[in-house]
Order: structure tokens, then C-alpha cells, then sequence
């Protein structure tokens, strides 16, 4: 457990951020600002179509996003992104439960309410996507296409506040988003026993075989079926289930996707693929992934680590990159280690390293938090998304494991 001293510094780092987030705002600018303008959807798609070409439109923007982060508010503007009003809304869950103070409660539901409001229009069901057209590999998605990356985030931050206040509001729309999930997205089966799950409910052939996705809707379909008592979703979870079991390599590592393409491994998505399992795992004892979980962690701590016990962005990089540690993979190392607290004295050891160089390293003055150590200098322009939201849940989870409350 961690010293009473070290406790109050985390304590006093959650409230400087607090203020900072009551002065900034709730909107911001994100990491695919850049391309989240018509000229930046063109020069990325151009990058798509014919990369020779492409690369050369890229490149200015390449070169702000190196050297130059705060030119993102000439691209595009801020905004507000579902993902970071969920983490937000658990976070402040978490702080009413650690501190017992009924204001963090109301922040939470101010979150709930807001994402409600900002919902994906045009769907009959709860759904909840990205606020800006985003221009992947194959196709553009439009603004307000549901994500099944979002979807999990705002599931656990509805059924967090209802298990502290038991307000049914919150438990129709989780219903309503679990059905969105069943029943909008796809499978596509890749084997006997194992379907990869689409990553938006439109048929996008290029999003399909990412691991995370299925990891996602493996997990959010495998709680709902036990809070809904629903055996579709336990089949449909099981499915999906099986495809990133099977898609574990021998070293114990996970591809970004199964297409022959994509076979980079980073490591914020490999921790999102870890603790997909570890709470299925949680949920259901299931064997086979606590033997997933096992080999991925031995993977995890020894390939996505520098020699200095710190988060390394790529084991296997798809690219020349641009930048040398990424809050992101801060936010997210944490957040696994809490989950798998005590269970593996390496990763234990990686959250204790990796915490400290937050608290010493990566607040700013002003509260808020750096959002990438570049080649040359830092990036410090706050993004909620990416990763202000899920280091601020991150940290107070660990408050709360410091009270012994986990």
C-alpha cells in the first residue's frame, strides 16, 4: 500500500488537476485535430490512395505535429469527445466513493448527463462515436459514427454511478446500449469457435480483424449479459472472445489487426486488449484468459518498457515516429497495473516507476498534463482524449487502491 506521504502527493496532483479542468473547460483540441479539417481529411486520404503523393501533403502537417503542437488550432477547432466525458465521469465516481464527497458525485452525473445529450443522433439506441469525420484506410466515417472503442468507456461510467446511487435511468440507457451493441455491430467469423467484431456498425471491410474492437465488445457484451441476464450476449461475447484468443501470437503479443497489414504492436492498444480480458476474466473465471492474460503481461513488461522502466510507444513500429513517450501509454500502463495489482511483481514494480514520473516529470504548473515527449522539446497542448481524461481516472483509481478500497 502506498505511504501516507506519497498518498497525499497523489492527492494533491488530482486536485491540481481538478482546477485546471474548472478553468480550461471541458472541450479541447485532440490528437486528430490535424486532420480533422477538410484539408487535413484530404491530404490523409490522399496519403491512403497513393502514398508517394500522399506523404508529401502530409508532410507539413507531420512537421507541426513534431514541432509546432499548438499550430492544431489552425486546423480545426476544440471540441468535446465521449470517451474523455466517460473517463472524466469515473473518475469523479471514484473520487466520491475514495473521499466520500457528494460534489465529485454531482460532477459525475454532469458527465452522464452531458453524454446523453451528446450521443450519436439518427440511432434508436444509446450509441456514442467520435465528433469529427475521421478518414481511415478504405472509407471516411462521418461524425457521430457509433465506435465500438467508445462504447465500453461509457458503459463502465453509466454502471459505476448507478451501482453508487441506483438511479434506473442509468440502467435503461446501459440497456439501450448494450442492445446497440448486439445488435448493430458484426461479426465476422474467423474460425470454429471465434468472430472478429466490426469496428463501427457500417460494413468498413478495412476495419475489420483489429483486435481491440472484438477485446471491446467481448467484454462489454460479456457484463451486460450477466447484469441483463441475456444469453445472446454471453454467445456473441464468447465469439469475439475466442478471435483475440486466438489471435495471440507465440511471444505472447498482440497485432494492432489481423489483416496482413497491420501488424504493429504499441502499447497503449496492448493494454486495452489486456484488460478487456482481465475483467472478463473477473466476470466469468474463465481459464482460457488468465492463460492469455499471463503470456501477455510476460510480453507487455518486457517488450513495452525502455531500460529505464518507463512506457515505450512501439515494440514493433509501423512507421518512422515522431515523438518519444506518450501520455497515453501512461494513462493506460496504470490503469492495467491497478487492475492487476499484486498478481505480477513486474508490472507492480512498472507502476511505481511509471507514477512517479508522472507526479515528478509530467504536470505542468498549471495542472494539467504534458501529452507527448517529442524528438525535440514536449507537446503540451492539453487534449482530453488523448490523454488528459484517462490519466485523471487513472490516478484516482490508484488513490483508491492506496486506501485499500480496491
Amino acid at each position: 500500500m502506498m505511504k501516507t506521504a506519497a498518498a497525499e502527493k497523489l492527492k494533491t496532483t488530482i486536485e491540481r488537476f481538478i482546477s485546471w479542468l474548472e478553468w480550461y473547460g471541458e472541450d479541447s483540441y485532440d490528437f486528430q485535430t490535424f486532420y480533422a479539417s477538410p484539408v487535413g481529411q484530404k491530404a490523409k486520404a490522399l496519403y491512403y490512395k497513393r502514398p508517394w503523393l500522399g506523404t508529401m501533403a502530409v508532410a507539413p502537417i507531420i512537421f507541426c505535429e513534431a514541432c509546432v503542437p499548438s499550430a492544431r488550432r489552425l486546423f480545426w477547432k476544440r471540441q468535446r469527445f465521449p470517451i474523455a466525458d466517460a473517463h472524466y465521469a469515473m473518475g469523479f465516481a471514484t473520487l466520491s466513493q475514495v473521499l466520500g464527497d457528494e460534489a465529485y458525485y454531482k460532477r459525475a452525473v454532469h458527465f452522464l448527463e452531458v453524454l446523453e445529450a451528446t450521443r450519436c443522433s439518427g440511432w434508436k439506441r444509446h450509441a456514442w462515436g467520435y465528433p469529427f469525420d475521421w478518414v481511415c484506410i478504405g472509407a471516411t466515417l462521418g461524425k457521430e459514427t457509433p465506435l465500438i472503442t467508445t462504447e465500453p468507456y461509457v458503459y463502465e461510467a453509466f454502471s459505476q454511478v448507478y451501482d453508487i446511487d441506483k438511479d434506473e435511468k442509468w440502467r435503461g440507457v446501459l440497456h439501450s446500449l448494450a442492445q446497440h451493441v448486439s445488435e448493430d455491430y458484426y461479426d465476422t467469423p474467423t474460425s470454429s469457435r471465434g468472430a472478429s467484431a466490426s469496428y463501427t456498425p457500417a460494413t468498413q471491410p478495412a476495419a475489420d480483424g483489429i483486435v481491440n474492437a472484438s477485446a471491446y465488445r467481448a467484454y462489454l457484451l460479456t457484463k451486460a449479459a450477466l447484469e441483463f441476464s441475456d444469453e445472446k450476449y454471453r454467445g456473441q461475447a464468447e465469439r469475439n472472445m475466442h478471435f483475440v484468443l486466438e489471435a495471440q501470437q507465440a511471444d505472447g503479443a498482440w497485432y494492432y489487426a489481423m489483416d496482413g497489414k497491420r501488424h504493429f504492436i504499441d502499447h497503449y492498444h496492448t493494454c486495452f486488449v489486456l484488460k478487456a480480458l482481465v475483467k472478463i476474466e473477473r466476470l466469468t473465471g474463465d481459464a482460457q484468459c488468465s492463460q492469455a492474460i499471463e503470456r501477455g503481461v510476460q510480453y507487455y513488461v518486457r517488450n513495452l518498457f525502455d531500460e529505464s522502466g518507463l512506457p515505450k510507444p512501439f515494440s514493433k513500429a509501423p512507421r518512422l515516429t515522431i515523438y518519444r513517450r506518450e501520455l497515453y501509454d501512461y494513462a493506460e500502463c496504470l490503469n492495467l497495473a491497478v487492475l492487476l495489482n499484486g498478481r505480477f511483481p513486474e508490472l507492480d514494480k512498472r507502476l511505481e516507476t511509471v507514477l512517479d514520473h508522472i507526479l515528478t516529470v509530467w504536470q505542468r504548473p498549471d495542472g494539467s498534463f504534458r501529452s507527448r515527449k517529442l524528438l525535440f522539446g514536449w507537446d503540451n497542448v492539453p487534449m482530453h482524449r488523448w490523454a488528459q481524461a484517462q490519466l485523471f481516472r487513472s490516478l484516482c483509481m490508484i488513490l483508491k487502491l492506496s486506501k485499500g478500497l480496491l
